[in-house]
């Protein structure tokens, strides 16, 4: 999987696919690789046509830039305040003191977005996928792989019907 910026896309000439999927995360720490091991499983079971995949760690100030000239984005990311396997809600720019910190919140990104392009932000989304541990070394929990497999079935489902309307259909409530 080759996770290209846009700036670097734009000098190398290759196109921005609709639908971008950031899954952020870091493999070693446990259940924090929930949003990483979901892009793993996008690229197993979809062509990736229409399709970017984007990871890292955290987000970054820098991320905002990978907004541009898309139509539906989702952040993936796990979480501990989730009480069921996973939540999904759309996002709305945010002003937040995360953009002066080494991590930031996806809604901060779209703030960064909005601020520096002077438009609103594509169609943003959060999946928030239900973690408990989150030490080095540690492997996959088993609650967080339930979680992980309910939250892929639900992701198969908005990439098979990558629309607005239906991914506003889809909020948890």
């Amino acid at each position: 999987m080759i996770n290209w910026s846009n700036t670097t896309r734009a000098k190398l000439n290759v196109s921005i696919k609709p639908i971008l999927v950031f899954g952020y995360g870091n493999l070693s720490r446990g259940d924090d690789a929930l949003g990483v091991l979901m892009l793993e499983h996008i690229e197993a079971r979809f062509s990736l046509e229409n399709i970017d995949l984007l990871t890292d760690f955290q987000l970054q100030i820098e991320h905002a830039l990978d907004l541009e000239s898309r139509e539906l984005v989702v952040f993936v990311d796990a979480s501990v305040k989730s009480e069921i396997a996973f939540e999904f809600t759309q996002l709305q720019p945010i002003r937040d003191l995360s953009h002066t910190t080494h991590a930031m919140s996806p809604a901060a990104i779209l703030d960064v977005y909005q601020t520096i392009k002077n438009e609103t932000p594509p169609p943003c989304f959060l999946l928030a996928i239900g973690a408990d541990s989150f030490e080095l070394g540690e492997d996959l929990g088993d609650k967080a792989k339930q979680n992980l497999a309910k939250a892929s079935e639900f992701m198969d489902t908005l990439l098979n019907n990558p629309t607005f309307t239906f991914w506003q259909s889809q909020i948890t409530q």
